[in-house]
């Protein structure tokens, strides 16, 4: 096995497979740090010789042994991953689109349970991602603010005194703090409650996202939240304003909950029932129709008409019925209804596995 497939060929990163506070709608808490080096461009910028000189001394902080007493990591050079590779890592939510398009010194740096992820000559020079599952951004900040100290230790980043750190894009200069939720809302998407929520919420400062962050489409009324303003705050003040709103938002989910089970009851057994029927039976299903199957059956868990299900389960099913990962398992490209195929098929596998 190599380095790269060790960390494509599981479609749940093992971090996934613990669960958080409030995990029946937080399904994960994210942090995403952008740093620069002093001495060089932005990665846009650069020469090869620049892009490969930041990624050697990256690589030194890697075996360093403070990093090491956070986890094992490896470092996986882009032009180690075919494109399936790539894609698999895109939709696991350990690289990003851009940096999955990058083929010029670019690499992701990953510990054993892939709760980090630390991409090298993505947009900026070092972008530091930590996750962990159910509602624990607070946790997340914890473990990447000391990553990010051990790194500043080794390496001189751009930093100026009145702007704070300094980013290739103009809208994470300060902080150069990202921190986000992956969130499910399917009782506010019934109830027609969730356009007056995500008004609300933008006006506060944070932006609403789909699945795949920004320009992504919420898929299985999953929606990412985060913070839009990086300078101007601290990164506790950003990290408790993200903190309150979605503290609210989970109690108005809950209460959407309530709603359905006391006004809708039948109604939503029979949408559940339906949908795991389909998942159980359907011969070829689209990645549209999957998530928002798949979405039916986990509201169906959480409100305890299904209880022969994990919601684990669930979401190794978010990753494995993503084109790449389909592909990656059947070991050559799909036609798109090649694929509608194979995702039907290992959705009824697996739910018979739980059966």
């Amino acid at each position: 096995m190599t380095e790269a497939s060790r960390f494509t060929e599981n479609a749940l990163s093992d971090w996934m497979k613990g669960e958080g506070p409030d995990s029946d709608i937080v399904i994960s808490s994210r942090i995403r740090i952008a740093r620069n080096m002093q001495a060089y461009p932005f990665p846009m910028l650069a020469t090869n010789q620049q892009s490969k000189e930041v990624l050697e001394q990256v690589a030194q902080v890697v075996h360093n042994e403070d990093l090491e007493t956070i986890s094992r990591f490896s470092m996986v050079p882009l032009s180690e991953l075919n494109e399936l590779e790539r894609r698999v890592l895109v939709e696991k939510h350990l690289i990003s689109p851009a940096l999955a398009n990058e083929s010029r010194n670019g690499a992701v740096i990953l510990s054993d349970n892939e709760s980090v992820s630390i991409m090298v000559n993505e947009e900026d020079h070092l972008r530091i991602q930590c996750l962990c599952p159910g509602f624990q951004i607070k946790e997340a900040w914890d473990l990447a603010n000391q990553i990010d100290d051990i790194f500043e230790t080794h390496l001189n980043y751009a930093f100026d005194e009145k702007h704070g750190y300094m980013t290739s894009c103009p809208t994470n200069v300060g902080t150069g703090i990202r921190a986000s939720v992956m969130i499910h809302l399917p009782a506010l998407v019934l109830t027609q409650q969730i356009n007056r929520i995500l008004s609300a919420i933008t006006q506060v400062g944070l932006a609403v996202r789909g699945l795949y962050g920004e320009g992504s489409e919420a898929l299985g009324n999953l929606f990412q939240i985060s913070n839009q303003i990086t300078l101007g705050q601290s990164e506790e003040e950003i990290i408790d304003n993200l903190y309150s709103v979605v503290r609210q938002i989970i109690e108005h989910e809950r209460a959407a909950r309530q709603k359905l089970i006391y006004e809708t009851r039948a109604k939503i057994l029979d949408r559940v029932s339906r949908s795991y029927g389909v998942l159980s039976y359907a011969a070829i299903m689209d990645s549209k129709e999957a998530a928002q199957r798949l979405s039916d059956v986990r509201l169906g868990i959480d409100l305890g008409f299904i209880k022969n299900v994990s919601p684990q389960v669930l979401n190794e099913l978010l990753v494995m019925t993503q084109p790449g990962f389909l592909q990656q398992t059947a070991g050559e490209k799909l036609t798109p209804e090649e694929r509608d195929i194979r995702r039907a098929q290992l959705i009824r596998e697996k739910i018979a596995e739980t059966g």
